[in-house]
């Protein structure tokens, strides 16, 4: 079976005027004038590789697949590999239509993050474009131009333009700079590629570099306190703030709610590992700090002023939430948390009168209820060149995790 990219096509017009049959999107098919008793139009995807299964099986000659772009980058050389073995197929890749995208805009793409909404969960994409500044989306219905750009213009602050990059390589080809607003007032026929791109996205090599589906996050994890700007030593203790990152399992392509942020510490490292995220701080000198923390880490963190819970309820769905303090209110806002959390709650607090409200709300919600006290000793220099153990304080951390993880999706 031979796979045929984007502009192959035409290169290898004899190996598609002799194959029994041809698969591939009816703009393809057209293109390559294959006669309706050899072609398969790609719609859904199991009916045309049971066709092609059948045409091999009955030896009716070669079978051909016309893709866009390069079809082993988010294409159809994954179902295939899946289907048939990756050794019965022979694939000559085009130029992938993320790489024409920005080649048209003249912007390098080594340091931009690539996701598809094809076949996906669309959160994915719409979590990444609000996460960082340099994004390619390939797009699908549902999860196109309109909805990306709806998705970024509800963040207040959010500086997105949208680049939208429609049928590359036909004669419809076009490529239109829109605001998020603009995006998602329109309708948007045709096949699209959009870049979503923020501050600093034109500077080569100004963005992260992302690998391994995260952010590479420069100096690791559970960053020391120095590194956030707080007020009294409210923020966050290294120790601590590592566990609940651990439990919490920030990523690329999720959100993440930080309720009672505070120094918003939690809030910068779960983004520096490739998560959107939503701040949550009442205070308004809290929210300034949160603010000139995630500024001084190159990142883009929505700081919500307001009281949890109340201001919750108009926040997107999260996939995991940490919650912080310890006031009065905790076991309530707790429970908002849990009720909308797809994931994982991660809570954090120093009263031990308060550690039963907060198990039974998240019992309540259908999660399961663990934790542990955390004290660390950290060394301390005495006169003499000498060391001594420095006592912090002890913190509780209970986290809880969906038992039902369907039960978090949005209706």
């Amino acid at each position: 079976m031979t796979v045929l990219g984007a502009g192959q096509a035409a290169a290898h017009a004899a190996l598609v005027a002799g194959a029994g049959l041809v698969l591939g999107a009816r703009r393809h098919l057209d293109a390559a004038g294959v006669p309706p008793e050899r072609a398969v139009a790609l719609g859904p995807l199991a009916p045309a590789l049971d066709a092609a299964a059948t045409a091999l099986d009955d030896g009716a000659g070669p079978v051909v697949v016309l893709a866009s772009g390069d079809p082993g980058f988010f294409g159809i050389v994954r179902a295939l590999a899946e289907r048939f073995g990756p050794e019965a197929l022979d694939v000559r890749p085009g130029v992938s239509s993320v790489a024409e995208a920005f080649a048209r805009v003249g912007l390098p793409w080594d340091d931009a993050v690539v996701v598809s909404a094809h076949g996906r969960d669309p959160r994915t994409a719409l979590n990444v474009c609000r996460a960082h500044r340099k994004v390619a989306v390939l797009t699908a219905p549902g999860a196109g131009p309109a909805e990306i750009g709806a998705a970024l213009a509800a963040v207040p602050g959010l500086r997105r333009r949208l680049l939208v990059a429609t049928d590359l390589g036909a004669d419809s080809e076009r490529i239109e700079e829109v605001t998020p607003e603009q995006a998602a007032a329109r309708d948007w026929p045709g096949v699209h590629v959009v870049l979503s791109l923020g501050p600093g996205a034109e500077r080569p090599g100004a963005m992260r570099a992302v690998a391994g589906g995260a952010d590479a996050a420069e100096g690791g994890w559970g960053l020391p306190e120095d590194a956030f700007e707080h007020r009294d030593s409210m923020v966050t203790k290294a120790e601590v703030r590592a566990l609940a990152l651990a439990r919490l399992g920030p990523r690329l392509g999720e959100l993440v709610w930080d309720v009672g942020a505070g120094s918003g510490s939690v809030a910068v490292e779960c983004a520096r590992l490739g998560a959107a995220v939503v701040a949550v701080e009442k205070a308004a000198d809290g929210v300034q700090r949160v603010t000139a923390n995630a500024a001084a880490h190159g990142l883009d963190v929505l700081v919500v002023h307001g009281a949890a819970p109340d201001v919750l309820a108009e926040l997107p769905e999260p996939d995991a939430v940490f919650v912080g303090g310890g006031g009065t209110d905790l076991p309530e806002i707790v429970a908002a948390c849990a009720e909308r959390a797809r994931r994982t709650v991660v809570v954090t607090l120093a009263a031990l009168d308060r550690i039963p409200a907060v198990r039974a709300a998240l019992l309540a919600a259908g999660f399961t209820a663990e934790g542990v006290q955390l004290q660390s000793s950290r060394l301390a220099p005495l006169p003499g060149g000498v060391v001594r153990l420095a006592a912090t304080n002890p913190i509780f951390v209970l986290w809880g995790n969906r038992l039902d993880p369907s039960s978090g999706d949005e209706q």
